[in-house]
């Protein structure tokens, strides 16, 4: 079966929105082993979408379009549809109630050009949208089926996963065939050497299909195995994924779609173990991170930003001479961070980051990127160095990545360093 995607909206057009729902899209087709034929972008006007779509339907099966679906005077993309094809719009009452509904519960104030959310094109069956106000539909024409959704990602990425791919396997079930899935994430290596360590795997003999996803700063192995069977195609997988594993094994820190932060969720609870953060570089960046995670105030006691030398001496206990000395970007300073911060709050483990960031503030000994993350706990303190050659805002991002990734192989019982 053949797929076209349109995504429309003129903030696509003009670049203030980067289109990230067409490459959702291709990749949930693609795991269903029908094919994306064509992916297309168009601004919110009648003529522009009905060409777009006369063209998409000409090569496909079924069209998927995102965008457009709101309240305001430029979210034109159902009455495009109804007018390319001469339907008349309609007001579906319970639409409309479960619209209003809303915005009573958040006691929000009722716009009445909120309910041309509620207007679809004649013969159109609504697609429930849960995490928002404007729904979705799919559409039956010439022999073709069109499904409309929202461009909120969130909103597009549920009801593609619960009400698209549904419906298209509904009508196109000769074209079924079994998937299976595992995204693998690993930091600490590029792309190319991942790429690298695993080029002499076979993957086509075992049926597999595999893609290498960057995601700054980490990057993400997706497998994906295709048979007539369920069964046949976890068993694929699992071979493929032993092969990766042993390849890029300590580089890995997660199996699935868990973010690194709730691996280290889930290890600090099963663990039972509390934790203060002393940051500098990251400016807050690795306390945020945890906090990400619902239920983190089970385990993270405190974060404190001591980005001055004398926040570090008066907060953390670092003395003025090792600062002085050694610097604030140095090992024995991110040492005392940690276990100030531990003391302080009186928790299991502490953490600390200092490093430059840039670009300004390095120096030949200690260059823009250098960073030191320690680790403290009862017995130890561990601590790292690392050199990123990244701009400022990248940086931060691999320090607090760096960070957390020690943290979760501490928890994992890889590492045992003492001093």
């Amino acid at each position: 079966m053949k797929i076209g995607i349109l995504t429309i909206g003129n903030e696509l057009m003009n670049g203030r929105t980067a289109d990230t729902n067409a490459s959702f899209i291709a990749r949930e087709i693609n795991l269903q082993s029908w094919q994306v034929e064509a992916i297309m972008s168009v601004g919110d006007d009648f003529a522009s979408i009905k060409n777009r779509l006369d063209y998409l339907m000409s090569l496909t099966d079924a069209v998927i379009c995102s965008g457009g679906l709101g309240p305001t005077a430029d979210d034109i993309t159902t009455a495009a549809i109804a007018q390319a094809f001469g339907l008349p719009l309609y007001t579906d009452e319970n639409v409309l109630t479960y619209i209003k509904d809303i915005f009573t519960k958040f006691n929000l104030r009722w716009v009445e050009n909120n309910a041309k959310q509620a207007m679809f094109p004649q013969g159109a069956e609504v697609i429930p949208n849960s995490r928002g106000t404007a729904p979705g539909f799919s559409l039956s024409v010439e022999g073709k089926l069109i499904f409309v959704i929202p461009g909120v990602p969130a909103e597009a990425k549920l009801m593609i996963t619960h009400g698209v791919i549904p419906a298209l396997r509904k009508q196109f079930p000769q074209n079924e065939q079994h998937a299976a899935k595992q995204t693998i994430k690993t930091f600490g290596l590029s792309e190319a050497a991942v790429d690298d360590r695993l080029k002499d795997i076979d993957f086509k003999s075992l049926g597999v299909n595999i893609g290498f996803y960057p995601v700054f700063p980490e990057n993400h192995i997706v497998l994906i195995s295709r048979s007539k069977t369920q069964d046949q195609a976890q068993i694929n997988l699992q071979k493929a994924q032993d092969k990766v594993s042993a390849r890029v094994q300590d580089y890995i820190f997660s199996y699935g779609e868990k973010t690194l932060e709730e691996v280290i969720a889930a290890l600090l609870t099963e663990k039972k173990l509390t934790i203060a953060v002393a940051e500098s570089c990251t400016g807050g960046l690795i306390t945020n991170r945890l906090t990400d995670v619902s239920g983190s105030s089970d385990y993270l006691e405190r974060g404190l930003v001591t980005y001055s030398n004398a926040a570090k001496i008066s907060m953390l206990g670092v003395p003025a001479d090792i600062i002085e000395k050694q610097g604030a970007v140095s090992e024995e300073t991110a040492r005392l961070m940690a276990e100030g911060v531990r003391k302080l709050a009186g928790t299991d483990l502490g953490i600390s980051s200092t490093g430059i960031a840039g670009p300004t503030g390095g120096s030949k000994e200690k260059p823009v990127g250098t960073v030191y993350i320690a680790l403290a706990d009862s017995k130890q303190t561990i601590c790292r160095h690392y050199a990123y050659r990244w701009d400022r805002k990248r940086n931060k991002d691999m320090f607090s990545e760096a960070a957390l990734f020690l943290l979760k192989n501490y928890l994992q019982g890889k590492i045992n360093d003492t001093r």
